[in-house]
């Protein structure tokens, strides 16, 4: 009876009708479908608010015009998707009474078509505006908010921050003068002054990342080793302020207080080291970098005998693991249960297997250890330094320790002299200033050959067969040949210390993967040279080999300097690299410290348009330097583009010549023209120059 007398309503009038009595109109001119998040963006908005506009109906009639007693909304079917949400979800029922406005005089499909037609949204930055006024004036939370509006929680505290950058630059924003994606590297931080300083000294080139390059400029990038090591919890319980990116994926977050940091990172490097001194150490210091410069000596632990008890137990473990773990590649693949026995005897066996090899205690009673916050933001515990005052009371190790005595001492000792590399600001003022066509600088020459002979020594430490190779060639070239040079492995045997080459090299993962390697060696040595003899002779072949290959890995010489050309020895280091398969891309990346600041702006836009693209070198060939290099390199992450000292060749005809040469050396077939080699002299150098450029 009801629906007859709302039927025979007058047009115009406002009725009410039953939820499950409305139906979408065949007439409504939006053929695609509400999104799913505006159907609970308006569901939430209903929910707190009510419908704040009716709907527009009319009534649905049969073919012989008799009413079918359901209605057909006109305008508002994204209003009607959100009831009936609400109904899904128990909030109301699905006869609840809806407010419509009852049309039948206007055409429906107009109707329709002029709702969705003659309507602008809200400009987003007064939506940013009144969000921030609903936070701050009702105390609304971000749930709150996000219900009452129907969007996630993340969202609000997006349009909070967006909502709380400076009125100054939300009007430019208004006027189009930034993008988007430009106020969101603004609102990385709540600073107005500070983001109103990075406004004014922005230039033609606006992105986004370099707005928050600037807008971070004085912090620490949660990525930091500093920061790693310290976490930010105890950061924050210090008083430390975090600012979160929250509009990038991960919410990259940036330390503040590069101070606080600093401090709070030494206060738990010094908590370790009292704990490493406990062991009987005399001193333990605590460093964020390694003392380079300390000028001390290193002794290593000596080989010890195990107790026919802990042999017994290491047998027995073993045994019980290799049983256990029979069928399993990894712990991932076992029950719980049995990877959680299995690390429990792994655990038992490396605690016996360290008993292996310990330090003298006139060592300890007289040495000291150093711990250091190493590259990926873990404590590295360096133990066995006695200085020079209490050298006498300690028992000295074999003189074998001494050539790279600090398990990476063969880095560090270049800090004490030789020269430094110039300030990267200065260099990029100085490169400015040269010719496009002008090579690169010698300093930075010398900085990259010096990465690649790091990389090639350990690259070299891992292929016994090629290290035996080389040694055969430069031994060879020394005996038979006028060239004692032609070799590119030092065999005297020295070992060129790198850190005066390249700045901060001694702390690259590649030089942890060195002393590493250097460390479990000198561990196994004989407290007495006397007794080195014995000791190599009593490895078998496949340990005798590997000891080789690192010796003769430790006297790569690769680098290119300016007062000391080789041309041979390059060319080896080269033919050595090819053989190696030598990819310095997993290892170096092109940063602005490490090669685009300390290049011309010609050298820059050469490196990505070969590594990126032409078009992208275009887009960046204007910029001012600083701004030019920075961007490049943003564009060269993960391209792999290597600057040609770093390239190894690839060629298959390279590759398959060098293969040759070495089956040819092992074959005992050795080469017999020498006077060709002495004819390539002139090539040889052309080589060099190539390379070097």
């Amino acid at each position: 009876m009801t629906d007859t007398v709302q039927t025979e309503a007058v047009s115009g009038v406002e009725i009410f009708v039953p939820l499950n009595k409305l139906k979408k109109s065949p007439n409504n001119a939006r053929k695609v479908p509400h999104s799913e998040a505006t159907i609970e963006a308006l569901a939430g908005s209903i929910q707190h608010k009510g419908m704040i506009q009716n709907l527009v109906i009319e009534p649905e009639v049969r073919e012989d015009g008799t009413p079918t007693g359901y209605y057909l909304v006109t305008a508002g079917e994204g209003r009607r998707l959100a009831q009936l949400l609400r109904a899904k979800r128990k909030q109301i029922k699905k006869t609840q009474p809806i407010r419509c406005y009852l049309d039948t005089e206007n055409d429906p499909a107009e109707i329709s078509l002029d709702k969705n037609v003659t309507r602008e949204a809200m400009h987003p930055a007064d939506q940013f505006e009144r969000f921030r006024e609903l936070a701050e004036s009702k105390g609304y939370g971000a749930e709150e908010i996000g219900a009452r509006f129907g969007v996630s929680a993340t969202v609000v505290k997006q349009r909070l921050r967006l909502g709380a950058v400076s009125p100054k630059l939300l009007q430019v924003y208004r006027e189009n003068g930034l993008t988007l994606d430009q106020l969101m590297a603004f609102a990385i931080s709540e600073d107005h002054a500070r983001q109103e300083q990075v406004f004014e000294n922005l230039h033609h080139n606006r992105e986004p990342w370099i707005i928050r390059r600037d807008m971070t400029a004085s912090n620490v990038s949660a990525d930091d080793r500093r920061a790693v090591f310290v976490g930010a919890e105890a950061y924050e319980e210090a008083g430390g302020v975090i600012l979160r990116d929250l509009f990038t994926s991960g919410g990259v977050g940036y330390f503040g207080d590069a101070g606080l940091l600093d401090t709070l990172a030494i206060e738990r490097l010094r908590d370790i080291a009292g704990e490493v001194q406990a062991e009987g150490w005399k001193w333990a210091e605590a460093h964020i970098d390694y003392p380079h410069a300390h000028g001390m000596r290193r002794f290593h632990p000596l080989p010890v005998a195990l107790s026919d008890e802990d042999e017994a137990r290491l047998e027995a473990l073993s045994v019980e693991h290799d049983a256990l773990a029979e069928g399993y590649s990894s712990y991932d693949e076992m029950p719980e249960d049995l990877a959680e026995k299995l690390e429990g005897i792994s655990d038992e066996i490396d605690t016996i297997g360290a008993k292996r090899s310990a330090y003298d205690p006139n060592v300890i009673a007289n040495g000291g250890v150093f711990v250091i916050l190493n590259h990926d933001g873990t404590a590295r515990v360096e133990r066995g330094f006695v200085r020079a005052e209490d050298i006498a009371l300690a028992d000295p190790q074999p003189e074998v320790q001494a050539e790279g005595d600090d398990g990476g001492e063969a880095y560090e000792a270049g800090h004490e002299g030789g020269d430094k590399q110039p300030d990267t600001e200065q260099v990029m003022d100085e490169a400015e200033d040269e010719e496009p066509g002008k090579p690169i600088s010698d300093s930075l020459v010398r900085d990259l050959s010096a990465h690649r002979t790091l990389a090639l020594r350990v690259a070299l430490g891992e292929r016994p067969d090629l290290a035996v190779v080389a040694l055969t060639h430069t031994l060879t070239a020394q005996l038979f040949y006028s060239y004692a040079e032609a070799g590119c492995l030092e065999v005297r045997p020295t070992a060129t210390p790198l850190g005066s080459h390249a700045d901060g090299i001694e702390d690259t993962p590649l030089a942890a993967r060195a002393s590493e390697a250097h460390e479990a060696w000198a561990e196994r040595m004989p407290r007495d040279v006397a007794d080195l003899w014995g000791f190599v002779v009593g490895l078998d072949d496949e340990k005798r080999l590997a000891l080789l290959a690192h010796c003769a890995s430790r006297t790569v010489n690769a680098l290119r300097l300016p007062w000391d050309r080789k041309p041979r020895s390059l060319q080896t280091a080269d033919r050595l690299a090819t053989a190696l398969a030598l990819d310095l891309a997993k290892d170096w990346t092109p940063t602005v410290d490490s090669y685009l600041g300390r290049v011309t702006k010609a050298h820059i836009t050469a490196a990505v348009a070969e590594g990126v693209s032409e078009e992208a070198a275009a887009r960046i060939a204007d910029m001012k330097k600083p701004d030019m290099a920075q961007a490049a390199e943003q564009l060269l992450v993960g391209t792999g583009w290597l600057p040609t000292v770093l390239r190894t060749a690839q060629s298959e005809t390279q590759t398959v010549e060098a293969e040759a040469e070495i089956e040819t050396i092992l074959d005992g077939d050795q080469p017999s023209d020498v006077e060709a080699a002495a004819g390539a002299e002139v090539e040889d150098e052309m080589s060099y120059a190539v390379a070097a450029e």
